[in-house]
């Protein structure tokens, strides 16, 4: 399930940092274990309120949560990716709470600091699979769950496949089971991208929640494009009498047409010519990349009698 974070924490889409760090601050008073000993629903509610400040705080995840949008968004950061780095300390210390998920604060680093780090709670599995385990076990008692294991799935595509958004069946093992699943593939994702599905990874020990399945996008190298963000580029060989003289040649684009480019006189080797809103689609919409070809004026290895004398006369007339 999506989720707005703007909704969690009670402000609207323009609001600055320091209301964002202001309506956080006022619902972890409320929500925060301390005072809340044994409440389940105090402490999901900690939970969800600290991953949406730990959002909105960060000027880059932000812009990317406003980009792509609640469920776009959550398809591409996992709990560990928005929590790494992240240092909740500061407005802590403004609560007066004297430890945090059971460190002293002038013991070194918080539970914050640690989320990922593999130097709280029970294990470094707990951490990385549930970054508030210990946080909540430390503040009121835990009951010893421990959120299931994720997956991650590395899917191979061509380009072709992510020219529109398309969607693939995944099958993979799991708890000896043998598991089909759908993914959506969006149009333009790029290599190493993760699709997260919820739920869907190893059971949770002592009745845990499950862990999630990732889908790590492989994007396969093509045989004629190469692919740099939403830009494609395509190296054609022309003659140096083409080169000189001008001419048009076919080309192809990712989406499988065949464009005419006119090839200027006096073209220079390595020059590149632009085929706009022909390269890849921009995630999240926004149009597409362009494309480029980039020409290469082919020297012949070996010549012929007649070129050879051809190319003497050039010679001689400095060409």
């Amino acid at each position: 399930m999506s989720k707005d974070y703007y909704n969690i924490l009670g402000v609207n889409k323009s609001a600055s940092g320091e209301e964002i760090k202001k309506a956080y601050r006022k619902l972890a008073m409320k929500y925060h274990p301390d005072r809340n000993k044994g409440n389940k629903e105090a402490e999901a509610k900690f939970k969800e309120i600290s991953e949406a400040y730990a959002v909105l705080s960060d000027q880059e995840k932000r812009k990317q949560y406003d980009m792509f949008g609640a469920e776009g968004f959550q398809q591409r950061f996992t709990q560990e990716d928005i929590f790494r780095g992240f240092d909740f300390s500061d407005i802590f210390q403004e609560f007066g709470f004297g430890h945090f998920g059971g460190r002293k604060r002038g013991g070194g680093a918080g539970i914050f600091e640690n989320l990922f780090s593999g130097e709280t709670g029970d294990s470094e599995y707990r951490t990385k699979t549930d970054p508030f385990g210990s946080f909540f076990g430390g503040f009121s008692g835990g009951t010893g769950a421990i959120k299931g294991r994720d997956i991650i799935y590395e899917l191979p595509v061509h380009l072709e496949d992510i020219v529109q958004t398309n969607q693939k069946t995944i099958s993979y093992t799991i708890g000896g089971r043998h598991e089909q699943v759908k993914v959506k593939i969006p149009a333009g994702i790029a290599d190493g991208k993760k699709l997260r599905l919820a739920g869907m990874g190893q059971s949770g020990p002592k009745g845990g929640t499950p862990g999630d399945l990732y889908i790590k996008i492989k994007v396969l190298d093509h045989p004629l494009f190469k692919r740099e963000g939403d830009d494609l580029y395509l190296n054609r060989e022309i003659t140096f009498s083409e080169a000189a003289l001008g001419t048009s040649i076919e080309v192809p684009t990712i989406d499988g047409k065949r464009l005419s480019l006119k090839i200027p006189a006096g073209s220079q080797n390595g020059s590149k010519m632009r085929l706009k809103g022909h390269g890849m689609p921009r995630m999240g919409g926004g149009g597409k990349g362009d494309a480029y070809v980039k020409i290469q004026v082919a020297v012949p290895k070996k010549l012929t009698k007649r070129q050879k004398e051809l190319i003497e006369e050039l010679k001689e007339v400095d060409l």
